[in-house]
């Protein structure tokens, strides 16, 4: 993790970091104002906070109360020597805990993050930089492995030359990658996170057998997403990137609607049209791109070349970010690799989803075959010695597709989660599905997979599918736990030979998709150095409903988001158009304007945990409609789940238009005790939220210059570095 330290008044400093800043300062025994905790204080209270963190997640796993359970923390100093220090940490416990459990808080601290590195004694490296912002030598580079390179099935290149190949390209652009955590729980099964230090919402998560190949997946998965702008997916990127040579790509183009808000003629083809439009509801205007929101341009539609004849068809950027997500797209050393990668994900998902919404029961992979890869059993002995049963399936579909499930059962809480993983080789498939089970969890994690259903309809939810795509934590059947498959089991082998394996292996995978009369579509990009891919297999491979092109279309933003942004300064005839807008808007009111107007707001912020009917309720009361106002208020204290302060104004503001509303009733009966109650500012607040002294509490008046929205502009600033690569690489 980044910090970043700023010198302030005296000895105060200011350090920030992700969305917080935390202050220092010195006692005035040593010179300082006595303003703030000492550094050495903030290193003492993250031991003490660390153990309470891992004591307060095993009682929730298990439902045990903490309210009278007590920690504490002393450091005890050596006379002779300062830094060396015993840290006694000490747990006061109820009498009813069971002895199991006691021992399990004790087991838990040990866990302590904090505590585990002190131990193991971090390495310092001090050094001088010409300036920290333009330094962006990968962070992650000592963990490179030495000595000769590591080959593995898939990968065209040792992973250790694949590292240092991407971490250049990464610095290159002048992504500052660390890596923010491991995870190894079981034998042969790694897992890391890897973000943006600079701009922390670009992250990814990479999966392996050993570190090495883990870290090469999330440098492999950060360099995909940057190359397909997926982590921008939704957000606006500023008025200046709007009215930009190019948006996306150099080699985008824009088309005009044509009359009656028809669909352009250049966009798409026959094919495509009767998958997107079959009906002829699809209009030009639910096609204008929600990153730009520059209706005035047309409709932003990037290249794709159809693999069946080579020619180029144009899909509106909106339609990709809004049905596709990130199914389909990968880098890798070489475009063939990338290819591999990618259709293997898109054959994961399309059967993954039939197995589940048609309630399929998969072979097991007998156990003669899974003897062939002992570093694979080896994990999932591990994890049945935590006590997971494990079941390895074969979720080819008879041999059709190169695909592997494997399962896990926890009974502790009953739930399961079904893993899947593709590529043309077998063993790399079981592999990922394995890894792929584990990816950033802990066994503390998996406590929370849904138990399996017998209910059909929950199953072929759209949303369930998505949750699969994240997460893989959607609901699986319980006839999929049959014994009685509905395929054989087959050995099955897609695998290429020889030093073109991964070109064979692509030739392989596109041509199960002709053969079952699928058109396909790719883009290729490289003009940031490394070789990257997107494939679009029409009617195939989205992730959401293609009726949300038309009812849940993320450019919906439009509507509100100038009129959001520049709430504090709208005249009441502004004021009451928005509202009525939001008042019309088909969706549910506990809906984050974050994700509403595509700008990522500070969490801790009143902006970051906004809700629609938050902003509807603050909007009539500017308005001065008090009725409709304390119906919101009623609503957000009953069902919103926001800060604590949040919740105590609210409460202020309910009883004082209780009194306002109600003609027996007079403020000045009431004001010295509902003062005392909820305190001076927050009653200031209350009442001239009311008297219209207060417009839009808690709200910091921003615009669409984005100005004082920190967190979304290190995210713009982060995709302004792709833009003036690929100006650069197009010569522009």
């Amino acid at each position: 993790m980044e910090i970043k330290v700023n010198f302030l008044d005296n000895l105060r400093l200011e350090a920030k970091f992700d969305d917080f800043t935390v202050i220092a300062d010195q006692p005035i025994r040593y010179k300082g104002d006595g303003s703030a905790p000492g550094p050495f204080d903030y290193f003492l209270a993250s031991s003490a906070l660390c153990a309470a963190y891992f004591v307060k997640l095993y009682c929730q796993t298990r439902n045990i109360p903490t309210e009278n359970i007590r920690l504490s923390q002393n450091n005890i100093v050596d006379p002779e020597d300062r830094y060396k220090q015993i840290f006694k940490i000490q747990v006061e416990l109820p009498a009813d805990i069971t002895e199991k459990d006691r021992l399990g808080i004790l087991r838990s601290i040990e866990r302590c993050t904090v505590k585990k590195v002190v131990q193991a004694g971090p390495d310092f490296v001090i050094e001088q930089v010409a300036s920290l912002d333009a330094d962006a030598q990968a962070l992650l580079m000592p963990t490179l492995a030495a000595g000769e390179g590591t080959c593995i099935l898939g990968k065209d290149l040792p992973l250790e030359q694949t590292i240092v190949n991407m971490s250049g390209i990464l610095a290159e652009l002048g992504m500052k990658i660390e890596i923010a955590s491991w995870r190894n729980i079981v034998p042969n099964v790694w897992s890391l996170h890897i973000r943006d230090a600079q701009s922390p919402l670009c992250f990814t998560n990479g999966k392996g057998a050993t570190k090495e190949s883990a870290l090469a997946s999330a440098l492999g998965e950060f360099i995909e997403r940057l190359n397909c702008n997926f982590f921008y997916n939704d957000q606006f990127w500023g008025e200046e990137i709007a009215g930009a040579a190019f948006v996306h790509y150099p080699d985008e183009r824009w088309f005009k609607p044509g009359p009656r808000d028809a669909l352009p003629e250049e966009i798409l083809d026959p094919y495509c049209l009767a998958i997107y439009n079959p009906d002829g509801e699809l209009r030009g205007s639910n096609l204008y791109d929600t990153n730009s929101g520059n209706k005035a341009r047309g409709i932003c539609s990037l290249p794709f070349v159809r693999q069946s004849d080579g020619e180029v068809v144009y899909f509106p950027s909106n339609l990709i970010e809004n049905l596709f997500l990130s199914n389909g797209m990968s880098a890798g050393n070489t475009l063939a690799e990338a290819q591999v990668q990618c259709l293997s994900e898109i054959f994961e998902r399309a059967v993954k989803r039939e197995i589940l919404e048609n309630e399929l029961a998969l072979p097991d992979v007998p156990q003669e075959v899974l003897a062939k890869y002992p570093a694979i059993v080896a994990g999932i002995q591990g994890l049945e010695q935590q006590g997971f049963p494990v079941l390895v399936k074969d979720a080819s579909l008879g041999g059709e597709f190169p695909v592997m499930c494997v399962t896990l059962m926890n009974p502790r809480t009953g739930g399961v989660f079904a893993s899947f993983g593709a590529h043309p080789s077998f063993e790399v498939a079981l592999e990922r599905s394995l890894t792929e089970l584990l990816q950033g969890r802990s066994f503390e994690g998996l406590n929370d997979l849904p138990p399996p259903t017998f209910e059909s309809q929950a199953l072929t939810e759209p949303n369930n599918f998505v949750e699969h795509f994240i997460d893989s934590s959607g609901l699986v059947s319980w006839r999929f736990f049959s014994a009685k498959a509905d395929y054989p089991f087959v050995e099955w082998d897609f695998s290429g030979k020889g030093e073109d394996s991964n070109a064979q292996e692509a030739a392989t995978l596109f041509g199960i998709l002709e053969d079952m009369g699928k058109e396909v579509y790719m883009a290729v990009y490289d003009d940031l150095g490394a070789n990257a891919c997107r494939i679009l297999v029409p009617g195939y491979s989205e992730i959401y409903p293609v009726e949300d092109l038309i009812w849940d279309n993320t450019n919906k933003a439009l509507l509100f988001r100038s009129d959001i942004l520049n709430l504090h300064s709208l005249s009441e005839m502004r004021l009451k158009s928005l509202l009525k807008s939001l008042e019309q808007y088909d969706g549910d009111d506990y809906t984050d304007i974050s994700t509403l107007i595509g700008i990522e707001f500070d969490d801790n912020t009143v902006w970051g945990q906004l809700t629609i009917l938050e902003l509807k309720l603050l909007i009539y009361l500017a308005l001065h409609k008090f009725e409709q106002a304390k119906e919101l208020v009623e609503a957000f204290l009953q069902y919103n789940d926001n800060s604590v302060e949040r919740g105590l104004f609210y409460q202020a503001l309910n009883v004082v238009l209780e009194v306002q509303l109600d003609d027996d009733l007079d403020m000045a009966d009431f004001e010295a005790n509902f003062r005392r109650m909820f305190g001076n500012e927050r009653m200031d607040a209350a009442l001239g939220s009311v008297d219209g002294n207060v417009r839009f509490h808690g709200l910091t008046p921003t615009s669409m210059k984005l100005e004082g929205l920190d967190k979304h502009l290190r995210l713009v600033e982060s995709y302004r570095k792709l833009h003036a690569a690929r100006a650069r690489a197009a010569g522009l």
